[in-house]
């Protein structure tokens, strides 16, 4: 094992982790790490409660260094992590696309980071410049402004210019575009089979806008592209982030993986491996946390680069430039973040979006079928989550809707509820919504075959209901009356009530 000419390699290493944490408060761990040259955390919903315990819990983390990065997953939308346990107060990337109004989308992005930065968060992993060109994506959908790369790309430099004009750094993902595959990366490894060419036109145009925007940080994206490198993940790959992101495209600022421990990576390599691959190949930070958030993951993670550089697998050049490119990203957002005014002024922007998203198409002869008419049963059909959103936040149109009219009634199905029990859909829905209009609520309904066979067999049965698509719209509009609302945050809950009763 060679010596390291370095005098500070554990906390050069331990400067280029991103970790989250468990708890409301700062554990004692984490502000050891800090004092020991940690220079980033991220914070999840778990880590918060409310706007004030954000901003006492930032403050004690900056205690030990004041231009800490403090990093958040908060893409508004469907993830969100500020408001996990109410549900987002803006609409997310789709919304915005559909509306295709740049002023919108940088004026609800300038809300974001006017919360954010009041609460103390230097960075958001956000936006997504993924282009959704594959509609059964598992993973990206309603986080993507769309399937045209023209679209995606003008609304991620405005969403950018929004978020930095409140003092919050943006970080474009998923490099280089994660909208074209299949496979979840929670879970296993997509593969994008397009040619340098299409890739070119189609996915890399919002990356090129997001740089021209004045973005920093770029995420990258845990996929294989054969096209560019045939062996290892994007993460990994220094044909991609060297050759392609900094040689190519031309960009200069720090580079943070996606989270390292997700399947398509720690699967393969370890979590420790798949960190020393990623810096190797080009990164400058690893973020970690979203489910291995435990002291033990740190120095895991730290002590496996600082054998890296000592064994050469990691030269010690490559860390020591990483960690440059952190610092120097660190000293830019602090300084951006004191520059701007902390406002904790409230805007309505975000419903104001979400009810300008909203579409109705009408079954022709189905004019008087809104308003609707009397009492009214929901039946609204979860799928299974992508790990990128928070299960427990609240989604939906039977709250909004029993607000408006206190006589709703609703029901929720899953397709493990419906599993095996045929009758539970005649006695939970046909039943129960016997003498009420049958409003059916849908979430991807074109990607689960389950939820679209469910919505064939109640529009047979009841041919009058109203569905609401929660998710990203596909194929015919279905149903009485079809509302798309490009999203299933609280507001698009919201905007999707008003419309059924006027």
């Amino acid at each position: 094992m060679k010596p390291s000419s370095h005098p500070n390699l554990e906390r050069t290493a331990l400067s280029v982790l991103q970790p989250g944490f468990v708890g409301t408060t700062a554990p004692d761990w984490i502000r050891r790490r800090i004092a020991d040259g940690l220079s980033s955390v991220v914070l999840f919903g778990r880590n918060i409660v409310n706007p004030e315990q954000v901003t006492e819990l930032t403050g004690s983390l900056r205690a030990e260094n004041p231009d800490l990065i403090v990093a958040i997953d908060e893409e508004a939308g469907d993830v969100t992590r500020i408001e996990a346990w109410t549900g987002a107060s803006r609409p997310g990337n789709l919304a915005l696309g559909a509306v295709d109004d740049i002023d919108l989308t940088e004026s609800v992005a300038r809300d974001i980071g006017r919360e954010l930065h009041a609460a103390g968060v230097s960075l958001n992993y956000a936006p997504s410049a993924d282009v959704n060109s594959n509609p059964l994506n598992p993973v990206i959908g309603v986080r993507s402004f769309g399937e045209r790369t023209d679209v995606v790309s003008r609304h991620t430099a405005a969403w950018i210019r929004g978020l930095q004009e409140a003092g919050v750094a943006a970080c474009a993902k998923h490099f280089p575009g994660h909208g074209d595959t299949a496979i979840d990366s929670h879970h296993g490894l997509p593969r994008v089979s397009a040619g340098a060419g299409e890739i070119a036109r189609t996915a890399l145009p919002p990356f090129i806008a997001a740089m021209e925007a004045g973005v920093r940080a770029v995420m990258t994206a845990h996929l294989l592209v054969p096209a560019y490198d045939a062996e290892l993940p994007a993460t990994l790959s220094r044909r991609i982030l060297l050759g392609l992101l900094r040689e190519e495209l031309g960009f200069d600022g720090m580079v943070v993986t996606d989270g390292i421990e997700m399947g398509a990576v720690s699967d393969r390599y370890g979590i420790d491996g798949a960190t020393v691959r990623a810096l190797a190949g080009g990164a400058d930070a690893v973020c970690v946390g979203g489910e291995s958030a435990e002291e033990s993951t740190v120095d895991l993670l730290g002590a496996a680069l600082v054998t890296a550089v000592r064994d050469g697998t990691l030269p010690e050049d490559r860390l020591v430039e990483a960690a440059s490119r952190v610092h120097a990203f660190a000293s830019w957002s602090g300084a951006r973040r004191r520059e701007v005014a902390r406002n904790v002024t409230g805007s309505d922007i975000g419903l104001v979006a979400a009810r300008r998203a909203v579409r109705v198409r009408r079954r022709p002869g189905t004019d008087g079928a809104l308003p609707v008419a009397g009492a009214v049963h929901v039946v609204e059909l979860s799928p299974t989550m992508s790990l990128a959103i928070d299960g427990r936040t609240p989604w939906g149109v039977a709250g909004p809707l029993r607000d408006l009219r206190p006589g709703t009634t609703s029901v929720r199905l899953t397709e493990a509820d419906l599993d095996g029990s045929d009758d539970l859909l005649d006695r939970a829905v046909l039943t129960a919504a016997r003498d009420r209009a049958l409003v059916v609520v849908v979430r991807d309904a074109a990607r689960h075959r389950w939820m679209s066979d469910v919505l064939t067999r109640l529009l047979r049965a009841r041919p009058d209901a109203l569905v609401v698509e929660m998710g990203v719209p596909a194929g015919d509009a279905l149903g009485a009356v079809h509302v798309a609302t490009n999203g299933a945050t609280r507001v698009s809950g919201i905007a999707a009530a008003e419309v059924l009763v006027g």
